[in-house]
């Protein structure tokens, strides 16, 4: 076991994450407080500022929706005391019964990669969270000890394959030799964790869940075969997990999640954040409540 981890006899993220979305569907509220929505929302740029913002989140979100992400940049902004406004903010998310995906993208190698699994998923850490994003440029790997946490900890890990920003196309659909394949470099970070939840030790009895625990970041404004995932092999069992960014001020739709996602439209987490909060602190629950009812209408109109 991964020093200092306390087993949390929690069932498996992936388990968790299935139980959300038929409670509460597939939509998922971003915590991103930019300068012009703290603006717009009559807070001050500071860490009291993105605490308050995020703490008016958590509340809006609670019974409406069933998971957060808040990005850890914002709050990383204000050193320390933006670090201490997480925290709270993670703690009242955690009170309110809500599924947390820190959007901290660490990655690194050996004993430093451990110690961020270790600050982001290991029970009873400050900045205990469900979820955590990773990057795998040096390596998927690397990444193994942060997944090993998770997997002892019941929690998950969602690490950056296709992302949505344009810039991404030349590094991620680059060339690379894998198990005597030729593969995007998108590819192989799919294929290795999807070999990685097809290797995880079985839950209790031998029984091995539907949805892994650790997923990918693929961006909804891409055209996955572009960069060379395939969608219908991530959703053999224990399917894949998805993080899908891109909708809303990126350009993609609800009516795209199908179309985009294929096979592995089940297990995706659909991210929404400026599109919601845009309709500032009093507008903010129906926003979110509206969201989540057209994003549902939109995937039973797609089936």
């Amino acid at each position: 076991m991964t020093e200092g981890v306390v087993p949390s006899g929690r069932a498996p993220f992936g388990e968790r994450l299935a139980g959300v979305f038929e409670t509460f569907g597939q939509l998922s509220v971003g915590i991103d407080p930019h300068d012009y929505l703290l603006d717009a929302w009559g807070l001050p740029r500071s860490a009291s500022g993105v605490r308050e913002f995020g703490l008016r989140v958590v509340d809006a979100a609670a019974g409406r929706v069933g998971i957060l992400k808040p990005q850890v940049a914002f709050f990383e902004l204000y050193g320390s005391a933006g670090f201490s406004a997480l925290e709270d903010v993670l703690a009242a998310a955690r009170a309110a019964g809500l599924l947390v995906i820190a959007d901290a993208k660490r990655g690194d190698i050996g004993t430093s990669a451990a110690a961020y699994g270790r600050a982001w998923l290991e029970p009873g850490s400050p900045l205990e969270a469900d979820a955590v994003t990773l990057t795998a440029y040096a390596g998927v790997g690397s990444l193994l000890p942060v997944f090993e946490l998770a997997e002892q900890a019941g929690k998950g890990a969602f690490v950056l394959s296709a992302t949505s920003n344009p810039e991404s196309f030349a590094l991620q659909t680059a060339r690379a030799s894998w198990g005597g394949e030729d593969l995007s470099l998108s590819g192989l970070v799919a294929g290795e964790v999807s070999t990685f939840n097809r290797s995880a030790t079985p839950g209790p009895g031998g029984v091995r869940a539907a949805v892994g625990n650790i997923g990918l970041v693929l961006g909804a404004t891409k055209n996955l075969t572009d960069y060379g995932i395939d969608r219908d092999a991530l959703a053999e069992g224990p399917a894949t997990p998805v993080l899908a960014p891109g909708f809303g001020f990126q350009g993609a739709t609800f009516g795209d999640v199908r179309p985009v996602f294929g096979a592995l439209t089940a297990t995706t987490v659909v991210a929404v954040s400026r599109s919601v909060l845009a309709a500032g602190a009093s507008g903010l629950a129906s926003s979110i409540q509206n969201q989540a009812i057209e994003l549902n209408d939109a995937l039973a109109a797609t089936r």
